[in-house]
């Protein structure tokens, strides 16, 4: 059987050509967010499982819990993923479509981890010194992970930069083991 992201990429690059030639990428790019958001949701997923549920239905209940702003172009495309059997993949779709955006945009996600809350002047000066060095736009997503004890992990793209206290000591552990 395909992974999701596989089956879900025909469906990503089909609606963002039809964001990028609308000039609409933005409002898709919320619109999947929403859409993504209640897709995941436990109740919504045994609701599109279930075999005695039309899809008429199941699409008038995903819309109403996906607010009053869902254009018709994305009440459409909810249809077809209906009809396919997969609008479970919403929230694959969704990554896809925000991967061809950043791209199409110049930029590039960065997931920061940090043992401490990072206050707004620190995020700036690490975005800045990260675009510098990427030479794109950088979208910060940050987490907090104490068992980091101290410093940040970035992942950006293929690109991992520890310099957490945990990643320092584990290096310190492994250069011991190879003495």
């Amino acid at each position: 059987m395909p992974e999701p992201i596989t089956v879900a990429r025909p469906y990503a690059e089909a609606v963002f050509e039809l964001a990028a030639q609308a000039g609409a990428l933005a409002p898709w790019s919320q619109a999947l967010e929403a859409m993504a958001r209640v897709a995941q949701h436990p109740d919504m997923l045994r609701l599109i499982a279930d075999p005695k549920v039309s899809d008429e239905q199941r699409a008038r209940i995903f819309l109403e819990l996906c607010g009053e702003g869902v254009m018709p172009e994305a009440r459409n495309f909810v249809a077809l993923l209906l009809a396919n059997d997969r609008l479970a993949l919403l929230p694959e779709i969704r990554q896809l479509f925000e991967q061809h955006k950043n791209e199409r945009e110049g930029v590039v996600e960065a997931r920061i981890s940090s043992a401490f809350p990072l206050d707004q002047a620190q995020l700036r000066s690490l975005v800045a010194d990260l675009e510098r060095r990427f030479s794109r736009r950088i979208d910060p997503h940050v987490t907090l992970d104490r068992e980091l004890i101290g410093g940040v992990k970035i992942v950006v793209g293929d690109t991992v930069i520890d310099g957490s206290v945990h990643g320092k000591l584990a290096g310190m552990s492994a250069a011991l083991l190879k003495v």
